[in-house]
């Protein structure tokens, strides 16, 4: 599997993707759309980056 950053939005009858949306498809189809106008590949080290940086909303805190 590879992973693809889109770059332009997409959709089809059953998938929507916007740009910015890294999605995970087989290798030869990754390839395909990869083509610096649709989508861009995402290198391993970059998943891990970005995994790593946190941030996003904060938990709502429990109330009762």
């Amino acid at each position: 599997m590879a992973r693809i950053r889109i770059l332009q939005a997409v959709g089809g009858v059953d998938f929507s993707w916007a740009p910015g949306d890294e999605v995970d498809l087989d290798d030869e189809v990754a390839a395909a759309w990869a083509d610096g106008v649709r989508a861009e590949a995402v290198e391993d080290t970059e998943k891990a980056a970005a995994r790593s940086r946190g941030g996003g909303r904060a938990r709502k805190p429990e109330t009762r």
